[in-house]
């Protein structure tokens, strides 16, 4: 019986990622899997099969968004940015508890749409209505990772229930191209209990973690020296904060035994010295959101000593919560303006470091490397088309200013995005 007849896709520019630019490229697909790309002109006297000529497009691999809230994209420009952290955390808790279950399903599904048709192929997505699972895995082509949200400070439920509901709704979860993970929501809604909890059940059943972790000032003042408007506004809500003024949050999920490959940790805008080192050492990636970054304001995210200290940093959108908006601006889950955000923030990175932190760095952040992120032969055919008639050696600056949607898509072979409209 013959398999799948190979698809050549042709284009102006492929950007494989990891190796450079191919003029006059292509790239050849059989079922939901590259097979092998190059030139044109070699892929041509080599296979045949369908054909789709792309015209002037650069062709990369899809981009990988490591930190996503879909459940809270219809909540784009309701809070104004706060003074203190805390009031905006009292503004979106006040907000979350009028929506209903439908309200959460339709946010989901128009951001996973909005991803979709600005280029994002594999989502890392914080899921705070597991039951919405896996309903909505089926109603979008995305590859998502779904990180089950867990807290557990103000209800004062005892972290083995937790662990216990959340494990038994991934082990229900019906196989799909979707995943599910661990997420305890933060070292501040969260008990040290429950992250050591967390740490061990993920290394027994080989599941991914992640953690808001060191966002904020007033966190790392909590942790660090047992103060500030978190410390307090926590402590007469009678959390236990006998784990605070010790060590930074950093340490603090270190000494639980979450740090690890395994282990994306989200924001890390304060650093304590030596945490730099120590994510390095423990192979932990850091996935830094830039738009919701600039809304917060931040201390300056440490790019430089995370790098030089050897930790693999990615990018993601976090929710529309958190991204400024003006009266008449529709704002939109969309990588290429948080890349476009990175690069004015921090002007003297280059463009392919910047594009490698949406792809392979965030595929290998995910524990997909070699798989997503990069177009290579066995990694998944998730591509993307963007316009461009310029010269090979402009291709990532063309990435990085791309604006608006993609000219296409795929994923596992399907088109998501189809060529020409």
């Amino acid at each position: 019986m013959a398999g799948p007849t190979p698809l050549l896709l042709r284009a102006r520019v492929v950007l494989p990622i990891r190796w450079p630019p191919i003029a006059g490229g292509g790239v050849v697909v059989v079922g939901q899997r590259i097979v092998t790309v190059g030139t044109w002109r070699s892929l041509r006297s080599r296979f045949a099969g369908e054909v789709h000529d792309l015209g002037d497009v650069v062709l990369l691999p899809g981009l990988v968004n490591a930190h996503c809230h879909l459940d809270y994209t219809h909540m784009a420009g309701l809070f104004p940015p706060q003074k203190h952290f805390c009031d905006w955390i009292k503004l979106i808790t006040t907000e979350k508890a009028h929506w209903t279950f439908s309200d959460y399903a339709e946010a989901w599904l128009d951001g996973a749409n909005m991803l979709v048709h600005s280029g994002t192929t594999t989502v890392a997505d914080i899921e705070a209505v597991p039951e919405l699972l896996p309903d909505v895995w089926t109603a979008t082509p995305l590859r998502v990772i779904s990180f089950l949200e867990m807290t557990g400070v103000r209800s004062r439920r005892q972290p083995e229930l937790i662990l216990h509901e959340a494990l038994e709704k991934i082990e229900a979860l019906p196989a799909h191209r979707c995943t599910a993970a661990l997420s305890p929501h933060a070292p501040y809604s969260t008990t040290p209990s429950l992250l050591q909890r967390t740490a061990a059940l993920a290394r027994k059943h080989k599941l991914g973690v992640t953690t808001h972790i060191a966002e904020s000032a007033t966190e790392f003042e909590m942790f660090r020296h047992a103060r500030g408007e978190l410390f307090d506004w926590l402590q007469r809500n009678e959390r236990d904060m006998t784990d605070c003024g010790r060590r930074s949050p950093v340490q603090h999920v270190a000494r639980a035994g979450l740090l690890g490959r395994n282990f994306l940790a989200a924001h890390v805008n304060c650093l304590a010295p030596g945490d730099a080192t120590l994510l390095a050492r423990q192979q932990t990636s850091v996935v830094h959101c830039p738009r919701s970054h600039d809304y917060f304001q931040h201390p300056e995210f440490p790019y430089r000593s995370l790098t030089q200290a050897g930790v693999n940093i990615c990018l993601g959108t976090d929710s529309l919560a958190t991204v400024q908006k003006t009266p008449r601006q529709k704002i939109e889950l969309d990588m290429f303006a948080e890349l476009r955000a990175f690069a004015k923030a921090h002007p003297k990175v280059s463009p392919e470091h910047i594009v490698q932190m949406a792809t392979i760095n965030g595929a290998r952040a995910l524990g997909l490397r070699g798989q997503v992120g990069e177009l290579k032969p066995k990694a998944f055919a998730d591509l993307i088309a963007l316009p461009f008639t310029g010269r090979s050696g402009d291709s990532y600056d063309a990435v990085l200013a791309h604006p608006g949607p993609i000219t296409a898509g795929m994923i596992d072979g399907d088109w998501t995005v189809s060529p020409g409209g």
